[in-house]
């Protein structure tokens, strides 16, 4: 059963699946969180991009394929990866 459970998912604990925020910068009037997870022994890049536009809070979440040894590492990767997403799309990315 153990083997149905690791290919469907089924019981993974809750710090796998979703991330937890790690820390947050603003950056071109956005806000970027990083919120790595652990995955296979190492930490997965991820993390949100937010903004108010018009009233509204806009948010895009993104999950990258880079992982790492360390959380602190993960952090800065995932915070480096925002800054990208906001420089090269901007509003874009809430489209």
């Amino acid at each position: 059963m153990s083997f149905l459970k690791s290919l469907f998912g089924w019981g993974k604990p809750a710090a796998e699946t979703e991330p937890a925020p790690a820390a947050s910068i603003a950056h071109k009037g956005f806000t970027i969180t990083a919120a790595p997870f652990r995955n296979e022994g190492q930490f997965q890049t991820a993390g949100t991009v937010t903004k108010e536009i018009d009233g509204e809070m806009k948010e895009h979440r993104f999950i990258r394929a880079d992982r790492h040894a360390s959380m602190e590492d993960a952090v800065q990767f995932s915070l480096a990866k925002g800054r990208q997403i906001v420089d090269e799309q901007g509003d874009r990315i809430f489209r």
